[in-house]
């Protein structure tokens, strides 16, 4: 059910998932789907979690075997496809909090932070500066992923050549 609901949250956005759609696309009545989940909250956060899982494996397979700008460039360039391809799964991922340190995200976070941490490790950082890289990281892939999978870029320059760019960029960053 929840596999269903984030990809129905892909095709139509996020916040079109409701309880009767997802129903009617898989062909029971919304008060059965209260059998599997709580309330709309907790499906949103049940694709979270999904989404979070499922980048965490993507960008640890893409990394395997790299390092340096090499290792950059890969989770740079997978976390971009995971967002344009997923973009209502991944929608659901944005302020989300853990509710207890046993919380579901809590795990399926840590899957993506590793693999942003795994990228650092090829950079001679201060550790004092390590949360500071992984938040850049995260916010420049994030932030030009989301803008593409909506359409934002209207430039004439390609947007290909501009994300290549930001990668030299932050690789040049991190070494310096």
């Amino acid at each position: 059910m929840v596999a269903a609901a984030a990809g129905l949250a892909d095709e139509v956005g996020l916040a079109n998932v409701t309880m009767g759609l997802l129903a009617e696309r898989l062909g029971v009545r919304a008060p059965s789907l209260y059998k599997h989940v709580s309330s709309q909250a907790d499906l949103n956060r049940r694709i979270a979690v999904l989404a979070l899982t499922e980048l965490g494996d993507v960008l640890r397979d893409a990394l395997q075997g790299r390092s340096g700008r090499d290792a950059l460039a890969a989770a740079a360039r997978t976390m971009r496809a995971y967002v344009v391809e997923h973009p209502g799964r991944y929608a659901a991922t944005i302020r989300l909090n853990a509710d207890s340190p046993d919380d579901p995200v809590v795990a399926a976070g840590a899957r993506v932070l590793d693999s942003l941490s795994a990228v650092l490790a090829g950079y001679k950082l201060d550790p004092a500066d390590t949360v500071h890289a992984l938040r850049l990281l995260r916010s420049l892939f994030h932030g030009f992923a989301v803008l593409e999978a909506a359409g934002g870029f209207e430039m004439d320059t390609d947007v290909d050549e501009s994300f290549e760019w930001l990668i030299g960029f932050v690789d040049r960053g991190l070494t310096s």
